[in-house]
């Protein structure tokens, strides 16, 4: 298939999507792939790093799996947080904005809904922008914790070149002498307020998630596989309803059968389109 010719199928499944969507309040579900064209991989697309993720179980019951974690998390964190919005994510707000969209629900923990003027953002599992004691539940924000960390390990520097993970870290060589950061309040452990792997989505969240699809006439899908189960649950539930359901992705996804309309390209231009044809329609 020639360049031109997936350039016009593309096209065509922007305007099918356009059609199905028009006059209709949305909900939006965005993976990994949205946030790709900001310089953070993804998690299961071509080229995506080979991932071993910590366990929560690891987290919690080893401090040298703690170390480790926190030197491969600090090192990351300056490059993960300076990520910019791209013009998906502006995309995504403008359609809010407009009364087109009533909210996003995100898989990642970028932050980069937020930072683009999105109103309404379900983080479903997390955010690396906030940290929490394990022990008395005092919040601190990232930004000051690594300042801490540098004050206590002032020998630590981020290595040139460095291979980001999804989630803002990268694989340290090395945790050897490095002091992990304590609550500054009780001493107690701290933690990233994300989902790690091997714990659950708070209940409370995921129904604020189930109950902005509810409130919503169709369910775009952005980035995402759908291989992590809250996003197939949410599917579940626009089908339930009888929804039209619109997947943006490149490569297949779990819901690709259960899709109204699939169009398979990247998030952020047909976020765009999305963003300049949808408010005059409804």
């Amino acid at each position: 298939m020639t360049d031109t010719t997936k350039d016009a199928e593309s096209l065509a499944s922007i305007d099918r999507a356009v059609e199905v969507l028009a006059g209709r309040r949305i909900a939006v579900l965005t993976g990994a792939g949205v946030s790709t064209d900001s310089g953070i991989p993804d998690y299961r697309g071509k080229g995506a790093p080979t991932r071993t993720p910590m366990t929560v179980q690891q987290f919690l019951s080893s401090a040298e799996a703690r170390r480790r974690y926190w030197v491969g998390s600090h090192l990351g964190w300056k490059v993960f947080a300076a990520a910019e919005p791209n013009d998906g994510h502006r995309a995504l707000a403008d359609l809010e904005a407009a009364g087109v969209s009533n909210g996003v629900v995100t898989q990642n923990v970028d932050g980069l809904h937020v930072r683009a003027g999105s109103g309404r953002v379900v983080e479903l599992h997390g955010t690396m922008r906030r940290i929490g004691c394990l022990h008395c539940g005092q919040i601190f924000d990232r930004r000051d914790l690594a300042e801490r960390i540098e004050a206590e390990n002032p020998w630590i520097t981020a290595p040139e070149n460095v291979e980001l993970g999804p989630d803002g870290d990268v694989a340290p060589t090395s945790a050897e002498g490095f002091v992990v950061p304590v609550c500054s309040v009780c001493g107690g452990t701290l933690k990233p307020d994300v989902v790690f792997f091997g714990e659950y989505i708070p209940v409370e969240k995921f129904r604020e998630a189930e109950q902005l699809v509810h409130a919503s006439e169709a369910l775009v899908i952005a980035g995402s596989s759908l291989v992590v189960n809250s996003g197939i649950r949410l599917v579940e539930r626009a089908r339930r309803r009888r929804l039209p359901v619109v997947i943006i992705n490149r490569g297949e996804t779990r819901a690709d059968r259960r899709a109204a309309v699939k169009v398979d390209g990247g998030t952020t231009p047909v976020l765009r389109a999305f963003a300049e044809r949808l408010p005059g329609l409804l």
